[in-house]
């Protein structure tokens, strides 16, 4: 990280955007997922995150501008059942990205949140793998993480996969955020993203689980 910056400081100057991508989706029922994994998905999904801006920012002050791009997910702002650890570091980058945003604007830094939908990428086999890992005999989890490998499926490949986006739908958006003179602090990417998103904010935690039980039967988990 540290070589890639000084890298671009001695040809630019400094870092103008930077465009925090790096991100998989560790999958499966809480009480199975080892903690080497757990530290794996926040090392990947937060703490790079962290520590790439924290070497770009002083470039960015120095030359009085620049932006920083953070990909979030809708998964940061409302959480699926089986995805406790993936949700739990979108939800840090939420909250460091809203942090950030106020600390860095007196030296004319942007802070940019990004959060898509599903996507059409190798994301979704990197998610049913994690599922998959996790496949104990006697697990009390069996039915529950067949059921969620098989909706984490659907969702890119089913009937669901209609609502998921090509990979360019990502980029037009981050690109626009980039462009944008003053560009907003959230970007929905997706149909399903901005529905759920939504539904989350006006439903009680209760009627939302409700929703969830529709999709994920609690005889499932039996």
């Amino acid at each position: 990280m540290r070589a890639a910056v000084e890298t671009v400081e001695r040809a630019e100057g400094a870092v103008g955007v930077l465009v925090n991508n790096a991100g998989y989706g560790q999958e499966g029922a809480f009480e199975e997922v080892p903690m080497a994994e757990v530290r794996r998905q926040f090392e990947t999904n937060v703490f790079g995150l962290v520590r790439l801006t924290q070497l770009v920012l002083p470039g960015m002050r120095r030359q009085g501008w620049g932006r920083i791009v953070n990909l979030s997910s809708m998964g940061g702002r409302l959480t699926l059942p089986g995805g406790a650890f993936y949700h739990a570091t979108k939800y840090a980058v939420e909250a460091l990205s809203d942090a950030l945003r106020f600390e860095v604007r007196p030296f004319g830094i942007d802070v940019v949140v990004i959060e898509p939908g599903p996507i059409k990428t190798r994301f979704g086999d990197t998610a049913i793998e994690s599922v998959k890992s996790l496949v104990a005999s006697g697990s009390p989890y069996a039915a529950f993480n067949a059921l969620l490998a098989q909706k984490i499926k659907e969702a890119y490949e089913g009937p669901m996969g209609r609502f998921a986006a090509d990979p360019e739908a990502v980029a037009r958006v981050i690109e626009r955020a980039i462009a944008a003179e003053r560009p907003r602090t959230r970007y929905p990417v997706t149909f399903a993203a901005r529905f759920l998103m939504g539904l989350r904010r006006w439903l009680p935690d209760r009627a939302f689980d409700g929703f969830l039980r529709t999709q994920f039967p609690v005889s499932a988990a039996r």
